[in-house]
């Protein structure tokens, strides 16, 4: 009997399969995406820093805090919430203690965890920054689109981020690194 074309034969190797190549409007989309997600970064990131001395990450991450009930979250539910690495958390609370904005107090339930907490100058900060922020989000986003693409962005988007936070153990995701 005659192995099918598809199945290797005693001693070969087997192909890899193609790969899904984009199509040509698949490549358009892509790339606009890329540049579009690349330069909105850069402009907030620019916003941020000329108004309040802080990269856009750090703005972000003093929003969570200020969402967050008594203004305190565990790091590691903010590593969670901010879509970042611990390390980089971290890094960026560090910062932000330096600044006088955050301070970090012991977990009393877990001897290893902590708390990052807004202080009330981070609070200022936060809120004399954001109308500006707020200005530049719409300006660069919201201003450029109708209801109906704002709608669909929404929806688009959180079915992109649902679809890269799989809910399996072992999930390879940045705040479990």
């Amino acid at each position: 009997m005659k192995a099918p074309a598809s199945a290797p034969t005693p001693g070969s190797v087997a192909e890899p399969p193609e790969p899904r190549w984009l199509t040509v409007e698949e490549q358009r989309v892509w790339r606009s995406f890329m540049e579009g997600v690349t330069l909105l970064d850069d402009h907030l990131d620019r916003q941020l820093q000329r108004d309040a001395g802080m990269p856009h990450v750090y703005y972000g991450l003093l929003v969570k805090l200020a969402e967050a009930p008594g203004r305190r979250l565990r790091m590691t539910e903010l590593a969670m919430l901010a879509k970042i690495t611990r390390s980089r958390l971290s890094h960026a609370i560090a910062r932000l203690e330096k600044n006088g904005w955050v301070r970090r107090e012991d977990c009393p339930d877990d001897k290893r965890g902590q708390f990052a907490v807004l202080t009330d100058e981070g609070y200022e900060v936060l809120r004399q920054t954001a109308p500006g922020h707020v200005e530049a989000v719409r300006q660069a986003v919201f201003d450029r689109l109708t209801p109906e693409q704002q709608r669909s962005l929404g929806e688009i988007m959180r079915i992109i981020a649902e679809g890269l936070q799989p809910a399996e153990a072992g999930a390879d995701l940045p705040w479990l690194r």
